[in-house]
């Protein structure tokens, strides 16, 4: 395709919030520069306009990092025996919620391996807690796979959000990142569950993954565009030393950049968050992801020695900008690109008032 074929589809995707498959395809191995400006600088004005300069930030607490799972290419992998492994308790997590609250945090996200010493009766007792303490927050889930009635049980307990990357929806690249007791139909399953009971569902995947090809992706943003979820997380892949995958090549920016566009314009009031791994890949990648059209950051609450043990990939940020004691140079970070922090549970904007920011 010439560059003005690609410029059309870039008016098409904005317009009209899709394209075909092979125009998508397209427009993601494009690397002319005045095509990814225009579909950044478009992605940028559709953010505005739903959401203007406000960017939410949401309280990360990695509250645990045994896993039953053995992945691939994660640090906290069951198999990998030098992680040096640690998990919360209640007191503990609401320690880090009581922290975050004073410093302005109205969504706590807590975030660990699939743990199964953390039972429905422990979670359901915590977030009743939680919605006690801050019943102007939001309590975001991110606990991987469980039952239906297990994500019944917490919705009820007060749950509002529930964050879960199908990671593939091809079978084969699934496969090939995942043990054989994991199934893609569980992962989809659980995210209609979500869905269905009433979360608000964040869903995505890493970019760049061993294997992964743009049809793949092209397969992914179409998964998401039906399953209209209210975040979408996305960062590249960056490699664990101590996993099967760990000699692997980390993912592209370039490519999560234009995707973070991409999906801003297919769905246009999305909660984007501007990733760990893109801040770990490049110095500004978070203000770099800002700009391309996230609106969310996650800064860390977590205690330091979780910080230093929940290890997904290699050289992960702990410190500075990405950690809630650094929230004062976070916000000097937005503000020299234009946007500003803000206090707010920052739902998705078709949720919080059922239209765009005018």
């Amino acid at each position: 395709m010439s560059n003005s074929d690609l410029l059309a589809s870039v008016s098409r995707l904005a317009s009209d919030g899709w394209i075909p498959k092979d125009e998508l395809i397209r427009l993601l191995a494009c690397e002319e520069k005045d095509v990814r400006e225009t579909l950044r600088s478009r992605a940028e004005a559709v953010r505005r306009k739903y959401y203007g300069t406000d960017v939410y930030i949401r309280g990360l607490i990695e509250i645990s990092n045994y896993c039953r799972n053995n992945c691939l290419y994660c640090g906290i992998r069951r198999g990998n025996t030098k992680a040096g492994r640690y998990r919360l308790g209640k007191e503990e997590i609401l320690a880090c919620c009581d922290r975050g609250y004073e410093l302005g945090f109205r969504t706590f996200v807590m975030q660990g391996g699939e743990d199964v010493c953390y039972t429905d009766d422990f979670l359901e007792d915590l977030i009743r807690e939680q919605k006690r303490r801050y019943p102007d927050c939001a309590v975001t889930l991110s606990l991987g796979e469980r039952s239906r009635e297990s994500y019944e049980r917490l919705y009820r307990a007060g749950a509002d959000r529930y964050l879960l990357r199908q990671e593939a929806v091809n079978p084969g690249l699934y496969g090939s990142l995942h043990p054989k007791e994991m199934s893609l139909a569980n992962r989809l399953r659980c995210l209609a569950d979500l869905k269905e009971i009433g979360y608000q569902v964040g869903c995505g995947f890493m970019v760049g993954a061993p294997g992964q090809t743009l049809d793949h992706i092209a397969e992914d943003l179409e998964y998401m565009r039906e399953l209209k979820p209210q975040m979408i997380g996305i960062g590249p892949f960056l490699p664990h030393k101590d996993t099967p995958l760990g000699k692997e090549p980390a993912g592209s920016l370039a490519l999560t950049l234009v995707l973070l566009s991409i999906i801003r314009l297919m769905l246009p009031a999305v909660l984007l968050p501007a990733t760990t791994a893109l801040g770990t890949i490049t110095q500004r990648g978070r203000e770099m992801g800002i700009l391309a059209g996230a609106n969310v950051v996650m800064p860390n609450l977590s205690p330091q020695e979780a910080k230093d043990q929940y290890i997904l990939y290699d050289n992960k940020l702990r410190s500075g900008a990405e950690a809630a004691e650094g929230l004062a140079v976070l916000k000097r970070s937005m503000e020299a690109i234009g946007y500003q922090v803000v206090v707010s549970r920052g739902d998705c904007a078709d949720y919080a008032n059922g239209e765009e920011r005018s």
